[in-house]
């Protein structure tokens, strides 16, 4: 038997580091903006963004990977075990919420 790939989304995200506090807000074309209070030094706001991000999803740390932009502010995350859509959603939710 060959074993089921699993699924997985990709979502573009701009980063604000040393913020106020850590937030989704929705932006424009498809990217979010992701603020997180780590400053962009020693991958502390890389580290921040893929714990922001797991906690907002209700998944494990280790299903969010940084795919592309290491070290810059626009990004490509890989959220894994969730649909595209799935994360969309929840995502816009958490962006209403921080209003």
């Amino acid at each position: 038997m060959e074993k089921e790939r699993e699924q997985a989304a990709v979502i573009s995200i701009k980063v604000v580091p040393r913020s106020s506090r850590n937030q989704v807000v929705e932006g424009d074309r498809g990217v979010w903006r992701l603020k997180v209070t780590s400053p962009p030094v020693e991958g502390k706001a890389n580290k921040a963004v893929r714990e922001y991000l797991a906690k907002c999803l209700g998944i494990a740390k280790g299903r969010v990977e940084i795919i592309s932009g290491e070290k810059a502010k626009r990004k490509a995350v890989r959220i894994k075990g969730l649909d595209q859509k799935t994360v969309h959603g929840i995502l816009g939710e958490q962006a209403l919420k921080g209003r």
